[in-house]
This record gives structure tokens, sequence and C-alpha cells, in this order.
């Protein structure tokens, strides 16, 4: 398969998210359980502009962190044959960095890439990236989970 076809609805097969929580529109590379590159378009239409802040939108930093979380859950479960069954979640958010506001109109190339992985725990470092320049970057261990499991 190839970056042509990573488009948005191969990563809602991949991923269990979708709207409003799908951040991820497409996929431009990956290297399997190394590292991935995939953008999200930010539209004046999303709704969390509306209070976030009026007048003055911004996203949310919290949102950035999930979109690069999904990012990495695309590089970790795509080639899963069991991924229906399971889950990646969050363990915890390390080194987390907010350098410039994500502004309508912004296309974020998110950068992620495996620092440690060991059976369902895995460690990722991230990148959210317009024009060039870093607006955030974080840290992420996560875990794979049964979603029987998760109640």
């Amino acid at each position: 398969m190839n970056a042509s076809t990573w488009d948005c609805r191969w990563v809602m097969s991949v991923l269990p998210h979708r709207y409003p929580m799908l951040l991820i529109d497409r996929v431009l590379e990956m290297e399997p359980k190394q590292r991935i590159v995939a953008i999200k378009n930010f539209t004046v239409n999303e709704e969390f502009f509306l209070g976030h802040f009026p007048g003055h939108p911004v996203v949310p930093g919290v949102l950035l962190v999930e979109a690069m979380a999904q990012a990495g859950g695309i590089l970790l479960m795509h080639d899963d044959p069991d991924r229906e069954k399971k889950l990646l979640l969050f363990m915890s958010i390390e080194r987390a960095r907010f350098r410039k506001p994500v502004v309508p109109g912004d296309q974020v190339r998110i950068e992620a890439r495996v620092l440690r992985l060991k059976a369902n725990h895995c460690k990722l470092a991230a990148t959210a990236v317009v024009d060039g320049n870093v607006h955030a970057e974080a840290e992420l261990l996560s875990t794979t989970v049964d979603r029987d499991a998760v109640r």
C-alpha cells in the first residue's frame, strides 16, 4: 500500500474514531513500527472554534496531543489483523510543549516516531508542524487493550 491510498477512508478503517474526534485526514509517509507522517487540516468550521476562543480561534492543545496520538495509533495498529478487537489507550503524556498556536486554515503535519516498543506498550515522540515550524511536541506512552476490557 502506498501513500496515495492512505486517505481519510483508509484512516477510518484503522482508527475507531469518528467525527468530531477523528483528527487525521491523511497519511503521507509510514515506516511500519518506526515512524509516520500524517496531516490534519483545521478549518474554521470546527465546532470547538465557537468557544475556543470567540473572535480569536485557536486549536486546543489537548486536541493537538490527541492528533499526535491518533497518528501513533495508525502507525501501531494499521497492520494488526485483530485491530477491531483492540483499543490503544494513553498511559502518560510527557514533555508536552505548545510553542505556537494553531488556527483555522492551518494544515498540521504530524510526525511521530517510535522511541520504545515492547509487547503492548509503546513510547512515541511526536510533533505538530505548520509551515515548517514546530507548534507542539510531546512524548506519548500508550498501551493496547482488548476493547471488551474497557468499561
